[in-house]
């Protein structure tokens, strides 16, 4: 059957401006990282995925090897464009992202020229695409100079392949230094992409402030610290959870002390008649330097679930002194190591 987005989708949707930029992001934006690849049910996420954008989710968030396999959650993007998507392409914000092993070799990691522009060739191939609306380099390079790297982001755009660009995982340091080479170049700097949730609060220490200064927007990505700040986990780990898999994300995170925080931080949801993961998307929004939540889904109840937390986004002061009681550090921050990279490698 022919898709037809829903008629009213932005009538209740919910718009942040995007930095000192034109563009507004939808406060919740969906990621492909995990559910959407080869090895998932493809019907599956192309539910989800109309499902977002009949409730005003205009940004789909990709990278080069996400999947799994590598590159099969474009390839799947690609067809659902073909699908049901390529009548909206107008409407839509779509991402993609380089930095982080992809092939074989030395030219397939990292932030050289050559990997970031060949990878966003092989991107806009499987999302059969003419452009990305944002180019992403995926983490800090500590070898290859910065100049290197931001060059060819600046060359994307001026290519026409990217219409904006951005960065994961600097440091407020690094990503003041990116900035600085991308306005010589005259170059659209639009967005952050860091990790937060209220147990990975390293953003608050300086990169929140940088990014205000040089008006950059902010896209937070696992704010629900990849399911841990849901009802998932409330009693232990189970079986066929993310954590359970000892993938990315390990079971040593789903500690006593985690354990505790959760479910202290799921009474305070409760009382705010919020599920904790709704609670945990609306805390990382209320700071208006957050542009946009990254969320993924792995159904389209999951979907709903979380959108809904835009219901309810006001916190009084003796709700969030509450939270700051249990939102400490949890040890479950896997980009740490990207994120201290220092400005001059």
């Amino acid at each position: 059957m022919t898709y037809v987005a829903a008629e009213h989708r932005y009538e209740t949707a919910t718009f942040r401006r995007c930095g000192r930029s034109g563009i507004d992001l939808p406060a919740i934006s969906l990621g492909l990282w995990q559910n959407f690849g080869g090895t998932d049910v493809f019907e599956t996420g192309r539910a989800i995925l109309r499902r977002a954008f009949d409730r005003g989710v205009t940004h789909f968030d990709l990278a080069n090897n996400y999947g799994p396999p590598y590159g099969s959650a474009e390839d799947h993007f690609g067809r659902w464009m073909d699908l049901d998507f390529r009548p909206y392409r107008n409407e839509l914000i779509i991402s993609s992202k380089a930095g982080w092993d992809m092939w074989p070799g030395p030219y397939g990691n990292f932030g050289s020229r050559k990997y970031l522009v060949a990878s966003c060739d092989d991107s806009l191939k499987r999302m059969k695409l003419d452009y990305v609306d944002i180019f992403y380099h995926h983490r800090p390079d500590p070898k290859t100079p910065l100049e290197e790297t931001m060059g060819a982001l600046d060359q994307l755009v001026r290519s026409g392949k990217a219409l904006y660009v951005g960065v994961s995982s600097y440091s407020p340091e690094r990503t003041r230094a990116a900035y600085k080479i991308l306005k010589q170049q005259g170059t659209p700097f639009l967005i952050h992409q860091p990790s937060y949730s209220m147990l990975n609060r390293w953003v608050e220490n300086g990169l929140l402030d940088t990014l205000e200064e040089i008006g950059v927007g902010c896209i937070a990505f696992s704010p629900l610290a990849q399911g841990l700040l849901s009802n998932k986990y409330l009693n232990g780990v189970p079986e066929a959870s993310r954590a359970a898999k000892n993938g990315s994300f390990s079971p040593d995170h789903v500690s006593d002390d985690n354990l505790a925080r959760i479910k202290a931080l799921n009474d305070i949801a409760q009382a705010r008649g919020q599920s904790l993961a709704q609670m945990a998307i609306a805390w990382v929004l209320r700071d208006k330097r957050v542009t946009s939540a990254l969320i993924g889904a792995r159904t389209v109840e999951q979907l709903d679930n979380s959108l809904d937390a835009l219901n309810n986004l006001a916190f009084d002061t003796d709700e969030l002194a509450r939270i700051d009681t249990h939102a400490t550090e949890g040890g479950i921050d896997l980009w740490r190591s990207q994120s201290a990279i220092p400005a001059e490698a």
